[in-house]
């Protein structure tokens, strides 16, 4: 089967880079969550009553957590 990603050179590619700053890594982790919360609210609409089941059962756990 084909692979979807290329595979990583080990010549030092990724030396060559600088290190990550903190400023990128946020703004990668917030695209992230952004396609994250996308592709929930896709699955809620396609999939109504398992996500009308997953309401109900985090509904359930918060009646039921102690403080």
């Amino acid at each position: 089967m084909p692979k979807t990603q290329p595979e990583k050179d080990n010549k030092g590619s990724e030396a060559d880079r600088a290190p990550e700053t903190a400023a990128q890594r946020r703004a990668r982790r917030a695209q992230f969550l952004r396609d994250l919360m996308e592709a929930r609210a896709l699955r809620d609409r396609v999939q109504p009553r398992r996500a009308r089941a997953a309401r109900m059962r985090q509904q359930m756990r918060m009646r039921t957590f102690r403080w």
